[in-house]
């Protein structure tokens, strides 16, 4: 006779669970939502203020578009900001789905926008993920379409 096969992601001891970090994952969603609603609002002060002094801040590099790639630091957050309202406005911004867990927060949403400089239009779904330090935004990464956003801010030849 075969000796039973043990599964090894089963314990024989029970799991510790510590009521504490639903808390802290409820807390952490609801900091990036007021983050959202605060940049849907246009109020980008009180956004940059849910954010560390020291934010690591990654948009991916978007060939033509001088807003994006990765910054650090709250002022370099808050001129990417600036830049960005020079280069492109929103049309529509929906977060749609929040996946939580310890200190991270993933928004999964569609965005479109008007690209100011070329007078297109671009949008697509994006996912956003941030890290919380100490009730705040630590680092803050965008996952999106670069080849959409790329042709919409492409010079015409």
């Amino acid at each position: 006779m075969s000796a039973p096969i043990s599964n090894p992601l089963s314990s024989s001891t029970p799991s510790s669970y510590d009521a504490t970090s639903d808390r802290d994952v409820e807390a952490n969603t609801r900091i990036v939502q007021q983050a959202i609603a605060h940049f849907q609002r246009g109020d980008i002060p009180a956004l940059l203020d849910t954010m560390t002094d020291d934010i690591e801040w990654h948009i991916p590099v978007v060939e033509h578009a001088a807003y994006t790639g990765p910054r650090h630091g709250r002022a370099a957050a808050a001129q990417f900001f600036e830049e960005l309202a020079v280069h492109q406005t929103p049309r529509r911004f929906e977060p749609r789905q929040y996946i939580a867990q310890g200190d991270e927060v993933v928004v999964l949403g569609h965005y479109a926008w008007d690209v100011i400089p070329t007078g297109r239009q671009w949008e697509g779904e994006y996912a956003h993920v941030f890290t919380i330090r100490d009730g705040r935004i630590a680092r803050f990464r965008e996952y999106m379409d670069t080849g959409r956003a790329a042709a919409a801010f492409r010079p015409e030849p």
